[in-house]
């Protein structure tokens, strides 16, 4: 049977639509493509389409039908987190109501195994820097992450009703580039915000230095994109065993990076002698998010392959590929 990738153009879902066909499974891809591209999914058939719309629900169980389809990967979803502070209505409406069709869909068909795109949001200000996926508290203080968390719930109590199968990956801090026609298509996440301001020739921006950590700057799990996309071929995995014993996983390394310390490698890996401004803090940027990578270690037997270095180094390579990021390091200067 085949697998449905919503959301499977943008950056994330390309790579594990990419990963699951080097896989050998067949792929199917439901986008709205307000931020993909149709061109990064090889040969796997696509149905624009918004999963959040009205009668999403009913789209999406006809495309399951045609396309055989036996495992759902869900990642369509809004995920900037200062966006969803200024518009917690629309992140609610978007994220929620997409779950909700993707859910109702599987509901109503033979597509009973669901990996869930959460996110470390969830988890809010936890009280340890290392977080485990039980923690108490667990209180997002973003809607973003409140979307993520809500999802998980729902996603939990159709389980026995309706007899899916369901986990849920928390990512951390998502970046760096596979193949490089598969570079972030949209200039959302840190490192390719510091190359856009460096292509522009500007400084690029730390937002906040006074926080509660080392260097003062945030701190975060960095995990290479093809080390999360193989994290979606496990857990499709793990969803075939009959006894699992938990259904949230976290997929990151352990380690924490600051934000400046990523700024310091993307000066090591460009050569660029730029130098960043500080910019006032976003709202809802917890200090500390590093994730604890035991269970999945344990459960799937997936392990991070790549460290910072690798992630930026990636990253560059398929910046400096796209023409229209190209940026000239001999020629270069900052103008502010």
């Amino acid at each position: 049977m085949s697998v449905l990738v919503t959301g499977g153009c943008g950056y994330i879902g390309a790579h594990v639509v990419h990963a699951l066909q080097e896989a050998g499974k067949e792929v199917v891809v439901v986008d709205d493509l307000s931020y993909g591209k149709p061109n990064r999914i090889g040969n796997a058939r696509l149905y624009g389409a918004d999963v959040a719309a009205p009668g999403a629900d009913q789209r999406l169980a006809e495309i399951i039908g045609e396309n055989k389809v036996g495992s759902v990967i869900h990642f369509a979803a809004r995920k900037q987190v200062g966006e969803s502070v200024e518009k917690p209505i629309w992140y609610y409406r978007q994220n929620l109501n997409g779950m909700i069709n993707v859910l109702s869909a599987m509901a109503k068909t033979d597509a009973k195994k669901l990996v869930f795109s959460s996110s470390a949001a969830t988890y809010g200000e936890p009280p340890v820097d290392v977080v485990p996926e039980d923690v108490q508290p667990m209180v997002p203080i973003n809607p973003y992450g409140q979307t993520k968390l809500v999802g998980e719930w729902m996603a939990r109590a159709c389980e026995q009703p309706y007899g899916i199968r369901f986990c849920a990956l928390r990512y951390f801090n998502v970046a760096g580039c596979g193949p490089v026609s598969l570079e972030d298509p949209a200039v959302l996440n840190l490192i390719p915000m510091l190359f856009d301001r460096l292509r522009q020739g500007k400084a690029p921006a730390i937002f906040g230095d006074d926080y509660p950590t080392p260097d003062g700057t945030c701190v975060r799990d960095y995990i290479h994109v093809s080390d999360l996309a193989d994290a979606h071929i496990a857990a499709l995995d793990y969803l075939d065993r009959d006894q699992r014993r938990y259904d949230a996983f976290n997929v990151g390394t352990g380690q924490g990076t600051s934000v400046r310390q990523i700024v310091d490698e993307v000066k090591k890996v460009t050569g660029l002698p730029f130098t960043e401004a500080i910019k006032p803090r976003r709202a809802g940027d917890p200090p500390h998010l590093i994730g604890d990578p035991t269970r999945i270690n344990t459960e799937m037997g997936w392990h991070a392959k790549y460290g910072v270095e690798e992630i930026v180094e990636s990253a560059w390579k398929a910046w400096q590929a796209n023409p229209s990021h190209h940026i000239d390091t001999d020629s270069w200067q900052q103008q502010d």
